[in-house]
C-alpha cells in the first residue's frame, strides 16, 4: 500500500487517490481481470499508470485515440518516465526503433492502436516481452452492441494467448448494462470483476430548452452563467459562424475542428485551458483527453447521435465540483435531422463496395495487392473523380473499416518528429555545417530529450523562436540533415488517412456482414431514439433518465434539472398542456362554459389552466364571448 501511495506522490504529486482508483489498482495487482466504468474525467490513466510503475516489465495500453496516446506518452516523459507509442501511419523503421527500446530500454508504457494486433513485426517483438498488464481503454468498443464499435478490438482475446500472465484492465467512460457484460466476454475474463462509479454528477444540472432563436438563447445564457464554456454543433463550417457571432457580441469565443492544423488546435486549446478565451465552439473532435476543471457550461447546439455521446461531452462541466449547466438547445425540427442520420451513416450495401473499389482504382493498387499500404487521402478530390456525394462515401468508408478491409482517419493530423541517427560522439566529430545548422542542432539538443534512442516531437515554430531561422530554413536543414543519415526527420502532416489491412479483392467477393450493416443501423437508429426521447421528454428527472439508460435504477429525482425545477415551480409543461387541453375540449363538447366555472372544473393549479386557455385562444381553438367560452368549429 505504501509503494502506490509513494508513487502517485512521486510521479504525480497527489496524496491521495480518488473514489474507485485505488479500489482498480488492488485488483489489478492481486492479478484480477478488472472491467473500470468511469465518468469523462474521473482519472482512468492513474489506475494503470500507478501499478504499471509499480511492476516488473512493461504496460501494453491499447486505444484507438492516436491523439491521446501522445498526450499521455509525452506526459509519461516529462515525468520521467519511459513510454512507447504505436499507431497507424507510422514508417516500418519507426515503428522498429519504438518496439526495440521497449524490447532493450527499460520502457514502462507501450501505447498501441488495435489495428497493430494483426502486425506479424509487432506481435513477434511482443513474445519476447515481459508485459505486466492489458489495458483496453475505450473499451466499449469490443461491444457490438456499443455506440461505437470497432472490429480490431475482437483480435484482443486472441492477443491474450501470447501475454496468459498479464492481467487485463479494461476501462471505459459509457457503457450499458448490455455493453458491460458484452466487454467482460469479448475480453475472456477469467471471472466478472466490475467497479463501477454511479453516472449520477451531483453538481451537474442537465437543462433542455424548446427554443426557436437558438442563437439568441446561446447569448442569454452565456451572459447569465459566468465562466468558461463548451458550445458543441456539428459542422466546421457552424463553428466558425457561432464564434463570430458571440464575438459580435462582445463574448470573448473561438472556434475548433478537426480540419485546422496540429499548431492552430494546440493554440486554440491552450488560450482555453489558460482562460485567455472564454468560449470555444467544436465539434466532437474538442473535449478528448483535454482536462479542464472549471467549465461552467457545455452546450449543445445540435443533437448528438447518442445517450453515450452526450454524456461523455456534457461530461466536461464542472469537474472541479462547483455548480455547472449542461444544456441543450433544441427544437422540433432536430428530430428531422437526427432521423436523416441514420439514412446518411448507412447508405446503401452496393454503394459501399462501390467506393471500395473506386479507392483502389484510386492508388491503383491490383487484386491481390496493397497489403498494409497507407495512403494521403483528400476525401473531395476522391468524389469528385468518381463522381460521388461526399456525405454517403464518408459513412461508406466507415463502413468499410468496420467491416475490415482498411484503416480511415479523417483527422490524421502529426507533429513533426526527429531522431538522430548518429551517435552524440559522432555528431559532435561532424565539422562541416554551416554557423545556422550548427546553431539549429545545438538548439534541438538542449530543447529535447531522448533524441539518439527514440523520435522526438518537436515544433519548429518554438524552435523559430530559440534559432531566429525561418520555419522555412528550419525545414530545408532539417530535410538537408536527413538527406546526409544524420538524422531522421518526419514533417507534420495534416488530413486524411486510408490504411489497406487486407489485400485488394473485387468488390463482388467483398464481404460486409450483418453485425457491421443491419445490426448496427438498427441499433443506430433505437440509439437516435433514445437522443429524441431526452430531449423532448418534460415530465420525467433527466438525471433519471440517463442513470437508467446506464443501467442505475430506483434513483431520486435530482431537483435540479430543468424538469424537477418546472415540478417546483409549477411550470406548464407541454406534457401536462394536452392533458388540460384534452379536458378543456371535452368540458365544451357540451356548449359553452362560463370563464370562471371552466377554470374551476379542471383540477389543475389555476395558473396552468389560464395559460392552457390562453393558447387555446389563440391558436383559435376557442373563443372567448359575453364571459363564455366556446368551441371553434372547424
Amino acid at each position: 500500500m505504501s509503494d502506490i501511495y509513494s508513487i502517485l506522490k512521486q510521479y504525480w504529486g497527489y496524496d491521495k487517490f480518488r473514489d474507485l482508483q485505488e479500489d482498480i489498482i488492488n485488483s489489478v495487482l492481486a492479478g484480477k481481470d478488472t472491467l473500470g466504468l468511469m465518468p469523462t474525467g474521473g482519472g482512468k490513466s492513474i489506475t494503470f499508470q500507478v501499478p504499471g510503475m509499480l511492476l516488473d516489465g512493461i504496460c501494453i495500453v491499447i486505444t484507438p485515440l492516436i491523439a491521446l496516446m501522445k498526450d499521455q506518452k509525452d506526459n509519461l516523459r516529462s515525468k520521467g518516465i519511459k513510454a512507447a507509442a504505436i499507431y497507424t501511419g507510422m514508417k516500418r523503421h519507426e515503428i522498429l526503433t519504438a518496439l526495440d527500446n521497449c524490447l532493450y530500454g527499460d520502457y514502462k508504457f507501450l501505447y498501441v492502436s488495435p489495428e497493430r494486433l494483426s502486425s506479424e513485426l509487432f506481435l513477434s517483438k511482443v513474445r519476447h516481452m515481459n508485459v505486466n498488464m492489458l489495458v483496453i481503454d475505450e473499451s466499449h468498443c469490443i461491444s457490438q452492441w456499443g455506440y461505437d464499435f470497432r472490429p480490431s478490438y475482437l483480435k484482443i482475446s486472441e492477443f491474450r494467448e501470447l501475454i496468459p500472465h498479464a492481467p487485463v484492465l479494461a476501462l471505459t467512460a459509457t457503457a450499458t448494462a448490455e455493453v458491460v457484460k458484452d466487454i467482460q466476454t469479448k475480453l475472456d475474463f477469467k471471472a466478472e470483476n466490475v467497479f463501477r462509479k454511479s453516472f449520477a454528477r451531483e453538481n451537474l444540472a442537465y437543462i433542455v430548452r424548446d427554443v426557436s432563436d437558438k442563437h439568441g438563447k446561446l447569448l442569454q445564457i452565456l451572459n447569465s452563467v459566468q465562466g468558461t464554456s463548451v458550445v458543441y454543433v456539428r459542422s466546421r463550417k457552424k463553428t466558425k459562424e457561432i464564434s463570430d457571432y458571440l464575438n459580435e457580441n462582445d463574448i470573448n469565443a473561438d472556434y475548433y475542428h478537426a480540419g485546422l492544423s496540429p499548431a492552430i488546435k494546440e493554440k486554440k486549446q491552450d488560450l482555453w485551458k489558460k482562460g485567455e478565451c472564454r468560449v470555444i465552439v467544436s465539434t466532437n473532435a474538442f473535449g478528448m483527453g483535454i482536462d479542464k476543471a472549471n467549465v461552467r457550461t457545455v452546450i449543445h447546439l445540435d443533437l448528438p447521435d447518442s445517450l453515450e455521446e452526450y454524456y461523455q461531452e456534457a461530461g466536461r462541466a464542472g469537474r472541479d465540483g462547483e455548480k455547472a449547466y449542461a444544456i441543450i438547445l433544441y427544437n422540433k425540427s432536430d428530430q428531422t435531422k437526427l432521423k436523416k442520420r441514420i439514412l446518411d451513416t448507412f447508405p446503401e450495401r452496393d454503394f459501399i463496395k462501390r467506393v471500395y473499389h473506386y479507392l483502389g482504382s484510386f492508388y491503383q493498387i491490383a487484386e491481390g495487392a496493397g497489403f498494409e499500404a497507407v495512403f494521403d487521402f483528400d476525401l473531395a478530390r476522391f468524389c469528385a473523380s468518381y463522381s460521388l456525394p461526399l456525405n454517403p462515401t464518408h459513412h461508406a468508408l466507415k463502413l468499410i473499416q468496420q467491416a475490415g478491409y482498411i484503416v480511415y482517419d479523417e483527422n490524421a493530423d502529426t507533429q513533426s518528429r526527429i531522431i538522430f541517427t548518429v551517435t552524440r560522439d559522432e555528431l559532435y566529430r561532424l565539422k562541416e555545417f554551416d554557423a545556422k545548422t550548427v546553431k539549429l542542432i545545438n538548439i534541438v539538443l538542449r530543447a529535447y530529450t531522448g533524441l539518439f534512442a527514440d523520435y522526438v516531437y518537436i515544433r519548429e515554430d518554438l524552435i523559430s523562436l530559440k534559432t531566429g531561422l525561418t520555419n522555412t530554413e528550419i525545414y530545408e536543414r532539417l530535410i538537408m540533415l536527413s538527406r546526409q543519415h544524420i538524422l531522421h526527420y518526419v514533417p507534420a502532416r495534416k488530413g486524411a488517412m486510408v490504411c489497406f489491412l487486407k489485400s485488394r479483392v473485387e468488390k463482388e467477393y467483398m464481404s460486409i456482414p450483418r453485425s457491421v450493416y443491419e445490426d448496427r443501423k438498427e441499433r443506430y437508429s433505437t440509439r437516435i431514439g433514445s437522443m429524441i426521447k431526452y430531449a423532448s421528454e418534460d415530465s420525467v428527472c433527466r438525471t433519471k433518465i440517463l442513470l437508467s439508460y446506464f443501467g442505475e435504477t430506483n434513483r431520486s429525482e435530482c431537483n435540479t434539472c430543468d424538469v424537477c425545477i418546472d415540478k417546483k415551480t409549477g411550470k406548464l409543461t407541454v406534457s401536462k398542456f394536452e392533458v388540460i387541453q384534452k379536458e378543456i375540449m371535452i368540458l365544451l363538447e357540451g356548449g359553452c362554459i362560463e370563464c370562471e366555472r371552466l377554470i374551476s372544473s379542471l383540477n389543475y393549479e389555476e395558473s396552468l389552466v389560464i395559460e392552457s386557455i390562453r393558447f387555446l385562444l389563440d391558436e383559435n381553438y376557442i373563443y372567448e364571448q359575453e364571459n363564455c367560452y366556446y368551441k371553434t368549429k372547424k
